[in-house]
C-alpha cells in the first residue's frame, strides 16, 4: 500500500487493442505491443504505482504475444510497480495450480503481483490461487460485481433475497484473513468491483471488511472519480481500499493520437496519467 498512499490509487491498464496501437510503434502486433508496452511502464515510473496488462489482448498473437506479455510484465517488475495481471483464469483444482504456479510462482517467465481469476466454478477452484499467493507473498483479485452491462445477468440475480455478488464476497471472508498483510490491515484478497455500480460496492465493502477492490469503469466506461471509490473507506489520509484501473483514457487519450513523434507521445501519456492520478486523488481527500 505505501507506492499507493504516495502516488495515489490509480491502476495503468496496459490494453493494446490492435486497432488502437498508435503507429509510432509499428504495424499492431506482438512486436509493437511489446515497445508500446514497455514505453507505456516507463511513463508510469514515479507517476502511478501499479499498473495491469490485459493477457487476452496480448495472447491474440499466440506465442509472441505471450512472449510480449512476459517483457511487459518483466520491465515492471524492474520499474517497481505493481503488478496486476489481467487473466481471469478459473478452472478446477489441478488445472487452477498449473494457472497458479506459472503465474505468481517464484519462478514465473510472466512475474506479477497479483492476478485475476473467476469464482463461477465455486470457492475450491481458488484455493490453488490462494495457496500460491500466501505463499509467495502476492494476491488474487475474484470477479465480484463487474462494470460490463452484462454483469446483471447473473452477478444481480437474488438468491435467498441477496444479489448473488454479495454471496460471492461473503464466501471470501476467510481468504481474506489469510492473505492479510503482516505490515497493514489490508488483504491481498482482491475483489473486482466496478465502479459503474457505487451502491453495489458500498454493499460490498459492507461484506468484505479488509479485501482491496480493484476498480474498473472509471475513464472511458463513463464513470467519475467519486464513483470509483465508493467502495473505499476514511482513513487519517483519506479514503482508500484498493486501485482504481483506467485503461484508454490514460493509454489511449485522444491527445495522443496524433502524435508526431514518441516524445510527443511521452508528452499526452504523462498528462492523461498526471490528470487522472490528481482526479483520483482529490476525490480521495474527501
Amino acid at each position: 500500500m505505501a507506492g499507493i498512499r504516495e502516488k495515489g490509487p490509480l491502476c495503468v491498464g496496459i490494453d493494446p487493442h490492435a486497432a488502437m496501437m498508435p503507429a509510432l510503434f509499428g504495424k499492431a502486433g506482438p512486436e509493437a505491443a511489446a515497445k508500446w508496452g514497455v514505453a507505456l511502464v516507463e511513463r508510469c515510473v514515479g507517476r502511478a504505482a501499479v499498473v495491469k496488462p490485459q493477457a487476452g489482448l496480448f495472447e491474440r498473437w499466440g506465442s509472441k504475444g505471450l512472449a510480449a506479455l512476459e517483457e511487459v510484465c518483466q520491465a515492471a517488475t524492474r520499474a517497481g510497480l505493481i503488478v496486476i495481471l489481467d487473466a481471469k483464469r478459473g478452472d478446477i483444482g489441478s488445472t487452477a495450480e498449473g494457472y497458479a504456479e506459472g503465474y505468481l510462482g517464484a519462478d514465473s517467465s510472466c512475474p506479477c503481483d497479483a492476478i485475476t481469476v473467476n469464482p463461477y466454478m465455486g470457492v475450491d477452484t481458488l484455493e490453488p490461487f490462494v495457496s500460491v499467493a500466501e505463499r509467495e507473498g502476492k494476491g488474487v483479485v475474484v470477479l465480484t460485481r463487474t462494470s460490463n452491462p452484462g454483469s446483471k445477468d447473473f452477478q444481480q440475480k437474488l438468491i435467498d433475497g441477496e444479489p448473488l455478488y454479495l454471496h460471492v464476497a461473503r464466501s471470501l471472508g476467510p481468504m481474506i484473513d489469510r492473505l492479510r498483510g503482516q505490515d497493514t490491515q489490508w488483504s491481498g484478497l482482491m475483489m473486482v468491483v466496478g465502479a459503474t455500480g457505487p451502491a453495489e460496492a458500498a454493499r460490498v465493502r459492507a461484506t468484505s471488511g479488509d479485501a482491496l477492490f480493484l476498480v474498473p469503469g472509471y475513464g472511458a466506461q463513463g464513470a467519475g472519480a467519486r464513483d470509483a471509490l465508493a467502495g473505499f473507506v476514511k482513513r487519517p489520509g483519506g479514503l482508500e481500499g484498493g486501485v482504481v484501473n483506467a485503461s484508454r483514457s490514460v493509454a489511449m487519450p485522444d491527445s495522443a493520437k496524433g502524435a508526431a513523434s514518441v516524445k510527443d507521445w511521452e508528452r499526452a501519456i504523462d498528462l492523461a496519467i498526471t490528470a487522472a492520478q490528481a482526479e483520483l486523488v482529490e476525490a480521495a481527500r474527501g
